[in-house]
């Protein structure tokens, strides 16, 4: 960026006999200026501009502000208003064609103030100045106040085609409706930029489909369709989660052969494949994944799959219809000499969300690769750190975090309390915290959530309390969370009732949740069931799971039924409500009715997932399945266990047999229940984590840990004289001396 004060003015010519030269240097100077400007070198221009003593026409600084405007560039633009107030004649003013450029470089710099106080000290307006306001109130989200142009405007000229889209970029639904009925009456509804800015605006995600009906009316009414009105159609279907209705539009645009299509086409078209809510069965999901190959195949036909974005999102879509992670490594390297920071982190996400450990890999070849890794790239990292055993590679990160800079970035720092938090490390999320100079809402709801985990509700209702900010529903959920998981009946029912009268939040279904959890968990079965009944909304599958692991707590049989009914009729391919039917009856000792349920649930096809735990020896992560039929050591693992199970029975501890699933002898349930796969995973780590004796035992666990493993855990933690950490599938469970941190609560 140039300076000012370092330009000297050449002097001006002054004789006559140079005059012919003088007209010469001036169309140089005017060509060289508009070279500049059209190869994009704006400092070279500027230079040029502020260096000449050549008197500048508006069209030259219309140029210039033009540019300035294009590159972003507010302070140059603030240069050349300053330059034009100080040497304009004041009989020849900045006309209006210079003012409408002004207002648009203000307003696309967002600085909607400054082009807002041209705007009103202008002595004439056209509609290009109008309309030029109004756009940047819609561009930078200050749509009211474009809309509020857009009326007075009304009083003055009548609207354009691009005043109209410009305000219905914008504006909400009710006054959209309001400026189509003005189009209506201009007939400018006819015209193909406005018709693409209605589609958009009926087509902004709300939950009901009105929007879509009037957007696909709009869409039907125009007669002449551009590559855009198509696009912004698919895309309104993919906002919507109708991938089909978005696939169906898009066969039926192919035909156009006037319109063709382009990369943004397929990219909504893929991208609606993300988005979809049609359910997720078998048959669903490969018919979705057949029509991506289709897509795929069409891309590389039209040369279009070459572009790295539709690689990317390509790979985005195939992972979440489930393709294995060998096949998208292989669509990946076909991108080699074409990645960027933006497809490298694409497909680090894909891994972070299905194998994170292998994201880590993905991580290191990136930084191989010549690239550096942005904040949104280390953030999507940590994201998989947060689901692997130990804090070790979130450390790493870390490091790298605070070596290239980020060590103050707001957004990083709440990623790295998360991953701390979730890979077993309280402390480190809560130091991480205390550095944040300023705490935005995702800082304290990230602690606060962390405590629940961590089963210290007493200090997330002590950050709740600290907050310096306006809490949203988010910390509200994190709230009554916690709470949920300590039995803090009445602090959650306070909570839960203030949140709407003190702070103004709508209640929502996970607020819900959250609170029939409470009572349900703490025994309070028909309060429960009265606040599902008054529910505003329809109970969803969460709801009811919650219902039903408490009415197996407290003995509900009857509206454990009704639970578990309801649980299979949201969700269908969820094995929960077979299960705890299933235990309910062998805990009663009826057994045959436990085997009725796991055959229907075998019959239609629902499978449950199996119980794996994993421990960290060294470097070397370690897998378990209950049974431990998988692992080498498995016979070494077993004698170990039976040796160590003798010895807490001697301390008082009696195994659950009456949680084994079927009618055998107890030895035979002694064995079922041994064999489970944290247990499996602590031997293992207590004999081979011999470099670190005194250090916590840490295991991970995909599912809830059962009873049994609670009680095991618990005197074993007391035997071995070392602190046990087990994360299950819902929070983290810290054994001490014979005591859990959940207080046998969860």
């Amino acid at each position: 960026m140039f300076n000012l004060r370092h330009l000297r003015l050449s002097p001006p010519f002054t004789s006559a006999a140079s005059a012919a030269s003088a007209a010469s240097a001036y169309l140089t100077f005017h060509e060289n200026l508009k070279l500049h400007l059209t190869k994009g070198h704006l400092d070279e221009a500027l230079t040029l501009f502020f260096t000449s003593s050549f008197p500048h026409t508006h069209q030259t600084y219309a140029d210039l502000l033009h540019a300035c405007a294009r590159h972003g560039r507010l302070s140059d633009g603030q240069a050349l208003h300053r330059h034009l107030l100080n040497t304009h004649n004041p009989n020849n003013p900045p006309n209006i064609y210079v003012n409408n450029h002004l207002i648009n470089m203000y307003a696309k710099c967002g600085s909607l103030d400054h082009a807002r106080k041209v705007f009103d000290e202008m002595p004439e307006r056209n509609v290009v100045s109008w309309t030029a306001l109004i756009s940047g109130y819609s561009q930078h989200g200050r749509c009211r106040e474009g809309c509020g142009v857009f009326s007075e405007m009304l009083t003055e000229f009548r609207p354009n085609e691009f005043a109209y889209a410009s305000v219905l970029t914008g504006c909400d639904r009710g006054f959209g409706r309001q400026v189509h009925g003005h189009a209506l009456k201009t007939c400018f509804d006819a015209v193909a930029f406005v018709g693409n800015a209605l589609i958009g605006m009926y087509s902004k995600k709300n939950d009901d489909d009105e929007g879509m009906d009037h957007a696909w009316m709009v869409f039907e009414s125009l007669k002449v369709r551009n590559l855009v009105t198509w696009n912004s159609m698919i895309d309104g279907f993919r906002s919507r989660g109708k991938w089909k209705e978005s696939a169906g539009l898009f066969s039926t645009m192919r035909h156009d052969r006037e319109v063709g299509f382009d990369r943004a086409t397929l990219l909504c078209v893929l991208s609606s494949l993300l988005t979809v809510n049609d359910g997720g069965g078998d048959h669903v999901i490969g018919e979705r994944r057949k029509y991506c190959f289709q897509v795929h195949c069409l891309a590389a036909k039209t040369w279009f799959a070459s572009e790295i974005e539709v690689i990317t999102t390509l790979i985005k879509a195939y992972a979440n219809l489930g393709v294995e992670i060998s096949d998208l490594y292989r669509l990946f390297t076909e991108t080699r000499g074409r990645r960027d920071i933006v497809s490298w982190t694409a497909f680090i996400t894909v891994f972070a969300e299905r194998v994170p450990e292998e994201s880590l890999r993905f991580f290191s070849e990136l930084r191989r690769d010549g690239l550096v890794p942005d904040r949104h790239t280390y953030s999507i990292v940590l994201k998989a750190c947060a689901g692997l055993v130990t804090n070790r590679p979130t450390l790493a990160v870390h490091s790298q975090i605070v070596k290239f800079g980020y060590d103050n970035d707001t957004v990083l720092a709440n990623a790295l309390i998360h991953a701390y938090g979730r890979s077993g490390s309280l402390p480190k999320s809560e130091k991480v915290f205390e550095s944040i100079p300023i705490k935005d809402i995702v800082s304290w709801n990230s602690m606060i959530k962390i405590y629940g985990l961590h089963g210290q509700p007493r200090n997330a209702l002590k950050r709740f309390a600290e907050m310096n900010v306006s809490p949203d529903a988010t910390t509200f959920v994190a709230v009554l969370s916690a709470c949920s998981h300590a039995g803090l009946v009445e602090e959650g029912t306070e909570i839960f009732e203030t949140m709407s009268k003190t702070y103004g939040i709508v209640r929502q279904l996970d607020h819900y949740a959250c609170m029939v959890d409470i009572l349900a968990r703490s025994g309070r079965i028909l309060d429960a069931q009265k606040l599902v009944n008054e529910m505003p909304m329809k109970p969803d599958s969460v709801i009811w799971s919650s219902m039903l692991a408490a009415c197996r707590k407290h003995g509900e049989t009857n509206l454990a039924e009704l639970a578990a009914a309801k649980l299979q009729d949201l969700d269908p391919k969820n094995s929960l409500g077979y299960v705890i039917m299933s235990n309910i009856h062998c805990s009663a000792g009826t057994f045959g009715e436990s085997v009725d349920i796991r055959n229907r649930m075998e019959g239609s096809g629902v499978k449950k997932d199996p119980g794996l735990s994993w421990t960290e020896v060294g470097t070397q992560v370690h897998e378990f399945a209950a049974g431990g039929l998988h692992h080498s050591d498995r016979d070494v693992v077993y004698a170990d266990l039976e040796v160590l199970i003798k010895e807490l029975k001697r301390l008082g501890y009696v195994p659950e047999t009456n949680l084994a699933m079927r009618d055998v002898e107890e030895e035979d349930k002694d064995r079922e229940l041994n064999h489970h796969s944290e247990k499996l995973a602590f031997v293992f780590a207590l004999k081979h984590g011999k470099t670190r004796p005194f250090g916590a035992i840490r295991i991970v666990k995909n599912i809830r840990i059962c009873v049994d493993c609670h009680n095991f855990m618990k005197f074993a933690s007391e035997f071995v004289g070392r602190e046990i950490v087990v994360r299950d599938s819902n929070r983290f469970h810290h054994f001490k001396e014979r005591v859990c941190s959940c207080n046998d609560y969860w």
